[in-house]
């Protein structure tokens, strides 16, 4: 079943999260992932959670290949550059919902 992954985070070292971008999209792409949005923050509408610069959203084919690139100990090194690239990094799963029934079902 298809994830989403919500990458949320602050540049902390620009060096360190280019050499993890420049790297990362064809490492995403290995396991089947693709980024479907991008961007940049650009105002807190509602709610109390902080704000981020950047916004990434990457689909999955499954939570596996996700594990996989999350996993794989030939990217180490890879992961090392967003960990030290990047500050108040929130990273979310989400499962690929067609509408909202699932959600909204009562509990019986």
């Amino acid at each position: 079943m298809t994830v989403y992954a919500l990458n949320l985070f602050d540049v902390a070292d620009r060096e360190e999260y280019l050499a993890y971008s420049k790297r990362s999209v064809d490492e995403v792409a290995r396991y089947g992932g693709k980024v479907v949005a991008l961007g940049k923050f650009r105002e807190n509408v509602q709610g109390d959670v902080a704000g981020r610069q950047v916004l990434i959203l990457v689909e999955w084919p499954d939570k596996d290949a996700f594990d996989g690139y999350c996993n794989d100990p030939s990217l180490a090194d890879l992961h090392a550059h967003r960990e030290n690239g990047t500050s108040g990094y929130v990273w979310q799963l989400f499962d690929r919902l067609a509408d909202l029934r699932p959600v909204l079902k009562l509990e019986r």
